[in-house]
């Protein structure tokens, strides 16, 4: 019998860990090949873990609601089809091994006490009926936190679930007074030690008063939305943008008559080869790529005192979601791609992002991000770099305009087709000569146009 751990899987070069959302097998069940086994969610991404071949899932170790780090195992699996068998023959033998193998390695690397040692244990469901991993539990009850706190917290996971960063917020908070005045009333009767107060991550007070504002009382008539998940994430990282980057935003005037004219005429045909939709995105992609390799310091970051010159242009587009919220795809090194490859990249990371299909490696890596506001008929915008890049261009609409026209003969009034461009940068690092140049030389990519240019 050949049985495998099933290991959560890599999912970019800063994804460490993930948050089992729901399994979508029970153990003894037959899988097949790529069939997928469970769902996690890592950021503002949620995925899923393929099975790697045909076999039977003999054992899962985890369960919904943890935080698994990357390359831990996550189920046992077997390419024997008799094992599922062996689960069924023995239950009693069998079940305590998830309970155990669950919290070893997360809760373990956490506390510095595993879930047995002193003090009253949390139930794994509240009065409310909601889920706590063993992580949250064990945290809890090293803290002295009551099953009565604990639902009081606020949680971000799937469902409303307190997940480890949920938690740790709250200890943080409880300890310099804005949650709780003392910890003595919790359910077996210790105070949290303070040592464990202050082994909490030191910024996670700073934030939430940052982010959170001054304190808002609802009136009879309002109705009070929780934000969502993917909310948070994005409010947190949007004020956070703000207080690292002085931001400065230049504004260019462009010419796109030749680019709308062009795209009119090459769109049906692009259709019938490609099976997809010609769109603006991959022309200003290329254009951004272009005048990247012009003035790469715009394609860097900042650390500390140091400034990080990426050599590789991965350019991150803005997508609403459905759900109103916003997520950036990659383009992974744009300016490789020939018109049509852009094309079709931009169209599949479009349409899996509002699928909710991308991997957590499609979101990461960005070097520098373009947002189209006149998608929403903004003419134009002052967008917030999605940190740690130093610039962010926001695309306006494209409207017709009188303009003046320059020919050999004299200047003369025409209509035009013509959009703003609002290049937003850390003046940290980006001055305005540099930021100016920048998306002036963008707007003169766009109005030099090639008309008769031909897509192969």
């Amino acid at each position: 019998m050949a049985q495998t751990e099933i290991l959560l899987p890599k999912m970019g070069e800063s994804v460490a860990e993930a948050t089992i959302i729901k399994w979508l097998v029970e153990e003894g069940q037959q899988v097949e090949a790529d069939e997928p086994i469970v769902e996690i969610a890592t950021d503002k991404v949620d995925s899923e873990v393929p099975a790697p071949e045909d076999g039977v899932i003999t054992k899962i170790m985890v369960n919904e609601g943890d935080v698994v780090e990357v390359g831990q195992a996550i189920a046992m699996f077997s390419t024997d089809g008799e094992a599922a068998a062996a689960p069924a023959a023995a239950p009693a033998a069998a079940a305590p091994a998830p309970a155990a193998a669950a919290p070893s390695q997360e809760v373990l690397e956490t506390v510095t006490a595993p879930l047995a040692t002193a003090g009253t244990a949390v139930a794994k469901n509240g009065p409310s009926g909601r889920f706590y991993s063993p992580l949250v539990r064990s945290i809890a009850k090293e803290e002295g936190i009551s099953m009565e706190e604990l639902e009081a917290v606020q949680g971000s996971g799937s469902e409303g679930r307190v997940t480890k960063k949920d938690i740790l917020a709250y200890v943080a908070n409880r300890g310099n007074g804005a949650a709780v005045a003392a910890p003595a009333p919790s359910s077996n009767g210790q105070a949290a030690p303070a040592a464990k107060v202050e082994s909490a991550p030191k910024p996670a007070p700073a934030p939430a008063k940052v982010h959170q504002g001054p304190k808002v009382t609802a009136g009879p008539n309002d109705e009070i939305v929780e934000m969502d998940r993917m909310r948070k994430l994005i409010a947190d990282h949007m004020v956070m943008s703000k207080h690292t980057s002085p931001h400065v935003t230049s504004f260019v005037e462009a010419d796109v008559t030749n680019i709308v004219n062009w795209r009119n005429k090459m769109k049906k045909e692009f259709a019938e080869r490609e099976g997809g939709k010609l769109t603006f995105t991959p022309i200003f992609m290329e254009a951004v790529a272009k005048a990247i390799k012009d003035f790469p310091g715009v394609n860097a970051s900042v650390d500390g005192e140091n400034i990080i010159l990426r050599k590789e242009i991965n350019l991150g587009m803005a997508a609403a979601l459905p759900s109103g919220n916003l997520i950036v795809p990659v383009i992974k090194n744009a300016d490789r791609y020939n018109m049509v490859g852009l094309a079709n990249v931009v169209n599949d990371l479009a349409t899996r992002a509002r699928e909710n299909k991308l991997s957590p490696d499609e979101i990461q890596g960005g070097t520098y991000t373009v947002t189209n506001v006149g998608t929403f008929g903004n003419v134009m915008g002052t967008p917030i770099i999605n940190q740690p890049q130093v610039a962010i261009l926001a695309l306006g609409a494209i409207r017709k305009k009188p303009a003046v026209i320059e020919t050999p003969d004299g200047d003369m009034l025409g209509i035009r087709h013509m959009m703003f461009l609002s290049h937003s940068y850390d003046h940290r690092v980006v001055d305005g000569m540099l930021g100016g140049s920048f998306v002036r030389r963008v707007a003169d990519y766009l109005e030099q146009f090639d008309v008769n240019r031909s897509l192969w």
